[in-house]
């Protein structure tokens, strides 16, 4: 597929929003809109090979707040399943990638975890992603690492947070993080557009738990990039140059 040209996709965001700006939510609610751009193939082929036809498309929707009660850490569980392969479409932000999620998602559900921490489809060693969640850890001096690895969705949330984590002095990196190698993190969360952050509290590998900074309380620094994306989201803050697009409204 090809990309959709930038300067049209933000024009057509503006768009959309404004078409709906009946629907966004109160500031006050904490609620939001939703705004899910795709992308998707309408050539007439019944065979397996790439379309030359597509059609571009935005779907909002009015959504309440991810958090009622507040941030909570939650429980994640290793998997024995994958959720993708090196060299194949993990890094894509497809469709396909996510039906490999439901079953073990469902299997650490009924156990009672929050969802599934992915390793590595080569040695099962390196930690890949939580659920369909970039993961993050901060040492316990202080420094901001996520995983990297060529199967892990470069999520915007993820790079927002690693501009965040640089202007807070966390000294953040994308490097390698093995299984076994959870002891250096004070806290660790899962990165996402829905909730920006879902503090993790613990992970449990090979029966072993893991707990970070609290299983009832949010970590500080967790909490203070959290605050801080939320607020340039919300406007209450100023972020950095060309995060923010404004959208003329009645």
């Amino acid at each position: 597929m090809q990309s959709y040209p930038e300067a049209d996709f933000i024009e057509a965001v503006k768009a959309v929003v404004k078409a709906n700006q009946d629907f966004i939510p109160p500031y006050e609610s904490g609620g939001s809109l939703y705004i899910c751009p795709f992308l998707i193939g309408t050539s007439p082929i019944v065979g397996v090979k790439p379309g030359q036809d597509f059609i571009f498309r935005i779907y909002v929707t009015p959504v309440g707040a991810y958090y009622r009660g507040g941030l909570k850490p939650t429980a994640f569980v290793t998997s024995e399943f994958d959720r993708a392969a090196h060299g194949g479409t993990g890094q894509a932000k497809v469709g396909g990638n996510y039906a490999a999620s439901m079953l073990p998602g469902e299997e650490a559900h009924r156990a009672g975890f929050s969802d599934v921490v992915y390793l590595d489809p080569r040695e099962h060693h390196y930690i890949e992603e939580l659920g369909s969640a970039n993961f993050f850890g901060i040492t316990k001096e202080g420094q901001f690492k996520t995983p990297k690895s060529p199967s892990i969705l470069p999520s915007i949330t993820k790079f927002s947070l690693i501009e965040l984590a640089k202007e807070m002095g966390m000294n953040p990196v994308e490097t390698p993080i093995g299984i076994d190698e959870l002891d250096q993190f004070a806290e660790a969360g899962a990165m996402g557009t829905a909730a920006v952050i879902s503090p993790v509290g613990s992970i449990t590998h090979q029966a072993k738990k893991h707990i970070f900074y609290s299983e009832s309380d949010v970590d500080p620094k967790t909490q203070a990039l959290y605050d801080r994306l939320i607020a340039i989201q919300y406007g209450d803050e100023k972020g950095p140059t060309g995060w923010v697009v404004d959208v003329p409204l009645k």
